[in-house]
């Protein structure tokens, strides 16, 4: 608890509960990162599960993945921010935990399917195995189930 009030206390927090321009600037920009990161994961999932069959999954793929890093980078850096305003408030709230949950989950997906060599053979040019499918669902899954907790926090406090 006291890293948490720490954290409350940090001058970026602070600034971040006076103004009533910066707080809302962070959380757009926190919404964008979201959507960028669902938009660039469901693409690529698509295109795993079948959907664009004409684009090559080793052209769309790299780009793809590339964007959704990018957008998760950006999610996390402006999510901390969003966080520092009320640590003890968020670390207590089950939708909060659920999504961090998620997260979790969804980075574990993407480790398994970056060690296995179904993903690299279908960017290679080679057959979508039936692990690689299953990830794709799964990730569209976890991360919609992220999304959805996300919205939900505000309703549990």
């Amino acid at each position: 608890m006291d890293l948490l009030a720490a954290l409350s206390g940090w001058p970026v927090a602070a600034a971040l509960r006076r103004s009533a321009v910066l707080y809302p600037l962070v959380n757009a920009a926190h919404i964008l990162s979201i959507g960028l990161v669902i938009g660039a994961i469901f693409t690529l999932d698509a295109r795993v599960l079948g959907a664009f069959g004409r684009v090559p999954l080793g052209l769309l793929g790299p780009p793809l993945v590339r964007m959704a890093a990018i957008g998760l980078g950006a999610a996390a850096v402006t999510g901390f921010l969003l966080f520092s305003v009320r640590p003890a408030a968020y670390a207590a709230n089950p939708a909060f935990l659920a999504k961090l949950g998620l997260i979790a989950l969804g980075l574990l997906n993407v480790l398994a399917l970056r060690i296995g060599t179904g993903w690299r053979r279908a960017l290679a040019g080679g057959a979508v195995v039936v692990p690689v499918r299953v990830a794709a669902a799964l990730s569209m899954l976890v991360w919609t189930g992220a999304v959805l907790a996300g919205r939900w926090i505000g309703f549990l406090e």
